[in-house]
């Protein structure tokens, strides 16, 4: 294994980025910027040993900084909406930025992803890690609390992916963060993925209005069009529009999946037949949301155009506007207590 630290340019109050890369013995690699802890590339091999770079990204620190489409990055405070941008805690009414029109999207006006985090790194013989920490000041974004969190990537001779999230306020608070990577395995900028196999290990969803917000329902998944656990192409889900509302609402998937079971268990699989790339995705969290990319429309690395459907985000996560609805997990951070949450991205070829 080894690890490469690279300039990545100066933000505007003059602090230097860097790209740290990470390559093992196949010569697959992961590259993660420091500002907004962006996943900015991974390249892996496909069923020849092509390596091809496989998340969209792009090319400098101004774009990371000024195009408003989460490339990669950890968002937060709050991954996902918060209906009406506001929520309580012990009594007391938060209000936060508005960004998705009523809502409160991934964090806000300036969350996570546009915050720079102090890395450091280590060296192993079959894994390095890439160690990044950020401390969230009280009042910011109308969260409470000064908040204390780090962000761990590794990366192995397997092909895995290990990110760890790790949170710690001094006074309670809600947290959500996740990764917003968006994949395509037959490598970025080479077209769309609706030819991509999708599964999705999960039994219910949280039912959503016209906004996208959670209305506190938990609905089951069986015998309907959004059904995932067996494989199934963007393709063929936008052909079930017609029997399925929610598709047609959003002309793809931006849902949440309800996982079944606890711990680091595999709860979805996403493969490119033609490449045979494949990605296992395993996490600690209960929830993930499947966002396949059809709002995109922006240009990436080397002036390539992501179009609609170019690449999937599956953001491991709990649930949407969890802060206000008591019957969905928690997400409250109670003051001195340690968050905690892992998520695998496992690359190989089937």
């Amino acid at each position: 294994m080894s690890m490469q630290a690279t300039p990545f340019g100066v933000d505007l109050i003059g602090r230097r980025m860097t790209l740290y890369t990470m390559t093992n013995k196949q010569g697959a690699s992961v590259s993660v910027l420091d500002f907004g802890a962006h996943l900015v590339s991974v390249t892996v091999p496909d069923k020849n040993g092509v390596m091809k770079d496989v998340v969209l990204g792009f090319d400098t620190l101004q774009e990371y900084d000024e195009k408003p489409s989460f490339l990669g990055a950890i968002v937060g405070r709050y991954g996902n909406r918060i209906g009406g941008a506001k929520f309580t805690l012990n009594g007391t009414e938060y209000t936060l930025f508005k960004n998705d029109g009523n809502n409160s999207l991934h964090g806000g006006l300036e969350g996570f992803d546009k915050k720079w985090f102090q890395g450091t790194y280590m060296e192993g013989e079959h894994e390095d890690c890439l160690v990044l920490t950020y401390i969230s000041h009280d009042g910011e974004e109308g969260y409470p609390g000064k908040m204390h969190v780090q962000v761990s990537y590794a990366w192995d001779d397997t092909n895995t992916l290990t990110i760890r999230y790790m949170a710690q306020s001094d006074k309670d608070t809600v947290v959500n963060m996740t990764n917003h990577a968006y994949f395509n395995l037959a490598g970025e900028g080479s077209g769309d993925t609706l030819d991509h196999e999708l599964s999705v290990y999960a039994d219910y969803t949280t039912e959503v209005d016209g906004e996208l917000i959670p209305t506190g329902r938990i609905l089951p998944l069986k015998g309907t069009a959004l059904d995932l656990n067996a494989p199934v192409t963007l393709r063929q889900l936008l052909g079930r529009q017609d029997e399925c509302p929610p598709i047609r609402q959003v002309n793809g998937l931006d849902f949440n999946f309800c996982l079944r079971g606890e711990g680091l268990r595999e709860c979805a699989l996403l493969r490119d037949p033609e490449s045979h790339r494949t990605m296992h995705v395993l996490t600690t969290e209960p929830g993930i949301q499947i966002y396949s990319g059809q709002g995109l429309s922006l240009e990436g690395k080397g002036g390539k155009h992501y179009g609609a459907f170019a690449g999937i985000a599956m953001e491991t996560q709990h649930y949407p506007d969890s802060p206000n609805h008591d019957n969905f997990p928690t997400t409250t951070l109670r003051a001195g207590d340690v968050m905690t949450s892992t998520t695998q991205y496992r690359f190989t070829v089937e």
